[in-house]
């Protein structure tokens, strides 16, 4: 709700605080002395469009903020969407520049004017004359039916139905991978018959590339070797036999110095080792043998594996590999999708089939409310001084949707001509405040309803009628906040605050001003409403009974 409106600088508003009850709070006053002010700042905190021609003082900023106290479950998906802060209080700010520049706040927090917008929806629902109201909004309509016969299986059939479009959208993908599959297939058979003919094993053009290197050196190679082999062994005087003559030497003269001994273990050593070098040695040179015939097949082999690397944009044979098992994927793929759409179809027949069950259920409990509905609605009507309009509620079966297979309108008959038409487009603007008041009265404890604003609620009655339209608001204020302006004495003497709007002209220039009555006062003026500015006795009583 609304706990607290300020005002700064804002038309002929130089500065003002308005505490608001959590009932029905009225807003009274004399024609132009500023009510419609008051609504206009309200709206520049629900995201309406600034005008920087609404200063009070053309050299300072205007500050409109609203403190609110809110259900944190009633907004939390909003400040989590937009990431930001959920405090309690609530505030809005809205700050205008001279210059004409804008800007908002929640809980300090800068927002766009869209995301003030959207907020504002949670918060207020304010009625102006002359507005495209939410009443003729066709997800409220079915809100309200559903509201008084709260479908059994509307839950289900809404999980349900999440999950119809989600099959449906996989149905749909794979049909569409189906069909580039099916574009696909010749070229991506062709590209792996190919590589399945190569039959490249893994890390295979690598090996073959260092095999190539062997071949091509072969005869350098084999020279290197058996000269190495040569010196180690088989020459005049090998190295080998020298190594083993000095390391003798050595163990002969190792009794006569201590570090001797070390000095001929690492001669034997490394003789060891050069004998088994001499043997490696033999051995490599053995198997190494020029082969022209082999070298044609590793070049023409290699030759295919770059070309397939260059063919398919990679650098290694594993990577080929890779691309293989990808197009076989690819391929293998095309035949088992028809299967799956199969059965896909197959998952969307049944959810179709227990959705329309279900829709049919939910239209016979909506239906079931049409007429009693219709009936208060319009027995509402009457009370509050249109006898002569009808609302008709029109539900028509269409296709499914989220909530059914229903489209909901209201219908309305101002004058019982039983010419009926859409409600937002006959209605005027004081017949669909009432409109929307009788409804929302008759389902406020089944919805959750925001603050509710009313705009002269009372255009074109008096006397019963006035009456009326208060009990109503009264009773609708037992679990909301009310904010209504009014010209009716019937309906302030309901309120359960009465704010007073006056031009103060005190200061060097006119300003509006707010101030909550008394209890005597709220008689004083409630007599003036009844009789004019010097109320008779019998107005001041009639006016004490009003608040009573």
């Amino acid at each position: 709700m609304l706990q607290r409106l300020i005002i700064k600088n804002y038309a002929i508003i130089d500065h003002l605080e308005v505490d608001f009850s959590g009932n029905l709070n009225v807003i009274t006053g004399e024609t132009g002395a500023g009510k419609s002010i008051l609504l206009g700042a309200l709206s520049m905190i629900l995201g309406e469009r600034a005008d920087p021609g609404v200063l009070f003082d053309k050299t300072g900023k205007c500050v409109i903020e609203g403190i609110f106290k809110v259900k944190k479950t009633q907004v939390a998906a909003f400040f989590q969407q937009h990431e930001l802060d959920l405090e309690d209080p609530l505030i809005i700010r809205r700050e205008i520049s001279a210059a004409g520049k804008s800007r908002a706040f929640v809980n300090d927090t800068p927002v766009n004017i869209s995301q003030l917008s959207e907020l504002a929806g949670y918060l207020v629902d304010l009625h102006q004359q002359f507005d495209t109201l939410e009443l003729g909004n066709a997800d409220f309509q079915r809100e309200v039916i559903d509201a008084l016969a709260k479908p059994s299986a509307l839950q289900v059939y809404h999980n349900l139905f999440l999950q119809y479009l989600q099959v449906q959208k996989k149905y749909k993908q794979l049909q569409d991978d189906r069909d580039q599959a099916n574009k696909e297939l010749d070229y991506n058979k062709f590209l792996l018959d190919e590589l399945l003919e190569a039959d490249f094993s893994p890390n295979e053009v690598e090996e073959l590339d260092n095999e190539l290197q062997l071949l091509t050196h072969a005869e350098e190679i084999k020279n290197t070797l058996n000269r190495v082999f040569f010196q180690l062994k088989e020459d005049e005087q090998p190295i080998l036999q020298q190594l083993k003559q000095l390391q003798s030497s050595i163990q002969h003269i190792s009794s006569f110095h201590k570090d001797m001994p070390a000095v001929s273990e690492r001669m034997l050593s490394a003789y060891l080792e050069l004998q088994d070098i001499a043997g490696e040695v033999d051995s490599i040179n053995d198997q190494v043998h020029y082969d022209a015939q082999r070298i044609e097949q590793v070049n023409e082999r290699m030759t295919l594996g770059y070309r397939l690397f260059k063919k398919h944009g990679v650098q290694t044979t594993d990577e080929l590999l890779v691309i293989k098992d990808t197009l076989a994927a690819k391929v293998d793929g095309v035949l088992n999708l028809d299967e799956q759409l199969a059965t896909l179809e197959k998952e969307q027949a049944q959810l179709y089939e227990a959705l329309v069950k279900d829709a049919a259920a939910i239209t016979a409990e909506r239906q079931e409310q049409v007429a009693p509905f219709e009936k208060k609605v319009n027995s509402l009507l009457a009370q509050v001084g249109m006898p002569n309009a009808r609302l008709k509620v029109d539900i028509v079966q269409g296709e499914l949707n989220p909530y059914g297979q229903d489209t909901i309108e209201f219908l309305f008959d101002a004058n019982r001509s039983n010419q009926f038409a859409p409600v937002g487009k006959v209605a005027s603007g004081g017949e669909l405040s009432r409109l929307m008041l009788c409804i929302k009265s008759l389902v406020a404890q089944s919805v959750a309803l925001p603050t509710l604003i009313f705009d002269e609620i009372d255009t074109g009655i008096s006397g019963e009628a006035a009456r009326q339209v208060g009990v109503i608001l009264k009773d609708l204020a037992k679990a909301h906040q009310i904010i209504c302006i009014t010209h009716q004495p019937q309906i302030a003497g309901k309120a359960d605050a009465h704010y007073f709007v006056y031009k103060d002209a005190r200061a060097e220039k006119v300003t509006t001003s707010v101030r909550l009555l008394s209890m005597e006062e709220r008689i004083d003026k409630i007599a003036q409403m009844l009789s004019g500015e010097r109320p008779t006795a019998a107005a001041l009583e009639n006016a004490r009974e009003m608040v009573r």
